[in-house]
């Protein structure tokens, strides 16, 4: 999507409306080439392919909410720099989404049965940040890339060491998430309150723990 040419509100409801469609009902297709391990992998137990498939799950659950969450800042975006600068982020959350998917597929895993929820609550989340402002908006992308940084950092701990594959895979997703935070920070973002950071961590327990399962 170019948001330079893409100036019109219903341009960008007729965007919004397309990327819902398209990542919730086709297959992800990532831009960039997947993460692969070094070293030569080896089929894991079935105890640790089981744990590997369902933090996979929680983080594929995580690129749903990404993609709302952007599609709705965008949506709501005052300004077409910070609104394409959305649109960019986006995309490689795509890519993670696309890699997540791949990978939950190799385990003999599957992804949550409740996308539809996850994508309605993040994308009404994103509404409420976009429309408090851009600065506000890239605030709330700040905060939620450190605590997705923080929470991708804590699978690198969980994950079965022998589990190269999706170590590789999260661990760039970690340095992406980084660089998203970082960007926002850079375009003049504004701190959230301390009360909203814990909300957003109490939200994120939650569909963690829930996707985790289902």
């Amino acid at each position: 999507m170019d948001f330079r040419r893409r100036t019109q509100p219903v341009d960008r409801l007729i965007g919004a409306l397309d990327r819902t469609l398209r990542t919730l009902a086709t297959p992800p297709r990532s831009q960039r080439a997947r993460p692969r391990a070094v070293a030569q992998v080896e089929p894991l137990p079935a105890r640790d392919a089981e744990l590997s498939a369902a933090l996979m799950r929680v983080n594929h659950v995580g690129e749903i909410c990404a993609q709302a969450l952007y599609t709705a800042q965008a949506l709501t975006s005052r300004s077409p720099a910070v609104a394409m600068q959305l649109e960019a982020a986006a995309q490689e959350e795509v890519d993670h989404l696309a890699w997540t998917q791949q990978r939950i597929d190799e385990l003999g895993g599957r992804t949550s049965l409740l996308l539809p929820i996850w994508w309605s609550g993040a994308f009404g989340i994103g509404l409420a940040a976009g429309l408090a402002g851009d600065d506000w908006s890239l605030g709330f992308v700040v905060e939620t890339e450190r605590q997705v940084e923080a929470h991708l950092a804590s699978h690198l701990e969980r994950l079965p060491v022998a589990d190269t594959e999706s170590r590789a895979i999260v661990a760039q997703m970690k340095l992406d998430e980084a660089a998203h935070a970082e960007l926002a920070q850079s375009q003049g973002a504004h701190p959230i309150p301390e009360p909203l950071k814990l909300l957003m961590r109490g939200a994120a327990k939650l569909m963690t723990a829930t996707a985790h399962h289902v």
